[in-house]
């Protein structure tokens, strides 16, 4: 497979971390096309000075490198290998790098299954949030073949504030992912069950997040998660489901393993306890409303709105 400069990049999935990664990489100068099956996610972007694709078959005879920013295993695999996917329309030589956490025993398999059709795969998980995507700050948690990084060139660095190179194989980056989604699945239960704790014990809710976060008690997810509960906007940035799935692949994975995981277990049921609710739709910090119906809590209502 021979490798040259790569000039335009495409993404997959115009969601709110594709759509920041898209148009970072617009603001940056690349020439970008962006495709999803959304039609107000298209004209957004085509606003923002990105190229709109009828389909990913399209997007894919633009393009050198391709993003797929997608929800799960089942997208990503659609988006890849479907007749209309990117293995059969993608020029040899080129790049996908695959974002979506997913089961690390996937990407190994989908990288020799591009690798028979002349493309390269980086098994690239992002992390960062809506905000960092915007931004073009995400970490990507990368591992592939050397030729695929050469190949890719800087497009990386388009959308990406931070790239780390894992590996030489498929699988590693998903693994990290894997990790980082048990620990931030965690710690948004544990800031959800901490608040409502509080609360229950009369402490004031705004009082209580000030001091915590000025307290060695604090962690990145209640410092970003907390302030959806003190303002009871519970609009998904991420939703209750994405850890219901996050969370199961990490279970299943150490479940493969035989290793115990009591505390991300406990976690899952906490996610699962909440979408069985009706509330799975909603931001995670969502599963404070869980404790809220258990106890009898009284969470801050909207701003501008009486509790």
């Amino acid at each position: 497979m021979s490798t040259h400069t790569f000039r335009t990049l495409g993404v997959i999935g115009l969601g709110s971390m594709g759509m920041g990664a898209a148009c970072s990489a617009v603001r940056q100068g690349t020439s970008t096309w962006g495709f999803d099956p959304r039609p107000e996610a298209l004209a957004a972007f085509s606003e923002a000075g990105g190229h709109p694709a009828g389909s990913v078959a399209e997007l894919a005879a633009k393009c050198d490198v391709v993003l797929v920013l997608v929800v799960n295993a089942a997208q990503t695999e659609q988006v890849l290998f479907s007749d209309q996917g990117l293995t059969n329309h993608l020029k040899p030589g080129s790049v996908v790098i695959t974002s979506a956490t997913v089961d690390p025993a996937l990407p190994p398999v989908w990288e020799q299954r591009l690798e028979e059709k002349g493309l390269w795969l980086i098994d690239g998980p992002v992390s960062g949030g809506a905000k960092k995507a915007a931004a073009g700050q995400m970490t990507v948690m990368a591992s592939g073949k050397p030729e695929a990084f050469t190949a890719a060139d800087s497009l990386l660095d388009t959308f990406a504030g931070k790239v780390y190179r894992l590996g030489n194989q498929a699988g590693i980056g998903s693994t990290v992912k894997m990790v980082n989604q048990h620990l931030a699945g965690v710690h948004i239960a544990t800031a959800c069950e901490a608040m409502a704790l509080g609360i229950k014990a009369g402490a004031d809710p705004r009082q209580l997040y000030d001091v915590i976060t000025n307290a060695a008690g604090n962690s990145w997810m209640f410092e970003n998660r907390v302030p959806h509960i003190l303002d009871g906007d519970y609009t998904p940035l991420s939703a209750v489901n994405i850890f219901v799935k996050d969370l199961g692949i990490v279970l299943d994975s150490a479940r493969a393993l035989k290793f115990p995981l009591p505390l991300a277990a406990a976690a899952h049921q906490l996610y699962l306890s909440t979408a069985a609710m009706g509330l799975g739709a909603e931001d995670d910090s969502a599963v404070v409303k869980y404790y809220a119906a258990l106890a009898g809590l009284e969470l801050p209502a909207p701003k501008g709105k009486l509790p």
